[in-house]
C-alpha cells in the first residue's frame, strides 16, 4: 500500500516536471517564433565554443531549447544565442551570447556579483570590485583598458539576478537563472548589445587611430627623406 502511494506520488512529481519542462519550450518557441527566429531542442557541441564563465564552473554540458537570431544595431548584425545550459541532466542557467562585430582571440573577462563562488582559474587574476562585479582577467592590463565609466554602468545594468557576465573571444555572454521569462530575456539582451558596442566602437577606434599613424609615418618619411 505504502509503496503504491510512494510510485503514484513519484509519478505525479514526474508528470508535474515535464509539464512544467512543456510549458517552457512551449514558451521560449513562441517568443523564437514571434522574433523570426531560430528555434531548436538541443545542440550538443554549442557550449564547446565557450570555456568560462558558468561553462568552465559548471561542465559544457549541453544546449537545450536553444534559440539562434540576430540583432540589428548600429554598428551592423549581431549573432544571438539564447539556450539553457544543461552540464549534468539538468538546466543550471539560461545563457545568453551575443557576438561581437570585432574579434578578440585572447580576450577573457568575467564579472561576477560578489556572493558567488569565485573560479579557480589560475589563467584568471582577480581586479578587485568594479561597480557591482568582481572582475577577472586573463590580462589584466588589456581589462582595464575596456573598463570605462560606460562599460561599467551597462555592467551594472545587467541586474542582481545575473550572477556572471563575460567576455570571451568575440562574444560577450551572462548567465540568468532557469525559469527566466522572455521579457527578461529581452532586457538582458539589450544590455548585452550595449556592452558589445562600447567594446566594438573602442575597437573600431583603435583601429582608426592605428591607421592614421601608420598614414602619418608613411607621409613623414616620404616628406622627409632625401630627395634625389
Amino acid at each position: 500500500m505504502i509503496s503504491g502511494l510512494a510510485a503514484a506520488a513519484g509519478a505525479a512529481l514526474l508528470a508535474a516536471g515535464r509539464g512544467q519542462q512543456s510549458a517552457h519550450q512551449r514558451e521560449r518557441r513562441q517568443w523564437a517564433a514571434l522574433r523570426g527566429w531560430r528555434f531548436m531542442l538541443t545542440d550538443p557541441q554549442l557550449t564547446e565554443r565557450w570555456s568560462h564563465g558558468v561553462i568552465a564552473r559548471d561542465g559544457t554540458g549541453v544546449a537545450r531549447d536553444l534559440v539562434i537570431g540576430s540583432l540589428f544595431t548600429r554598428l551592423g548584425r549581431r549573432v544571438v544565442h539564447i539556450f539553457d545550459h544543461e552540464p549534468v541532466g539538468h538546466a543550471s542557467s539560461v545563457v545568453v551570447a551575443v557576438q561581437r562585430r570585432v574579434g578578440d582571440a585572447d580576450l577573457v573577462v568575467e564579472l561576477w556579483l560578489p556572493d558567488q563562488p569565485l573560479p579557480q582559474d589560475a589563467q584568471l587574476a582577480s581586479m578587485g570590485t568594479v561597480g557591482d562585479r568582481i572582475v577577472l582577467a586573463a590580462e589584466p592590463p588589456k581589462a582595464r583598458a575596456l573598463l570605462t565609466p560606460d562599460f561599467v554602468f551597462a555592467a551594472n545594468s545587467l541586474g542582481a539576478d545575473i550572477p556572471v557576465a563575460w567576455l570571451e573571444q568575440d562574444w560577450v555572454l551572462a548567465a540568468a537563472p532557469c525559469g527566466v521569462t522572455p521579457a527578461r530575456l529581452e532586457r538582458l539582451l539589450r544590455a548585452l548589445d550595449e556592452i558589445a558596442d562600447l567594446l566594438d566602437t573602442a575597437a573600431a577606434g583603435d583601429a582608426s587611430e592605428t591607421a592614421d599613424r601608420t598614414d602619418l609615418r608613411g607621409w613623414a618619411a616620404n616628406e622627409f627623406s632625401p630627395r634625389k
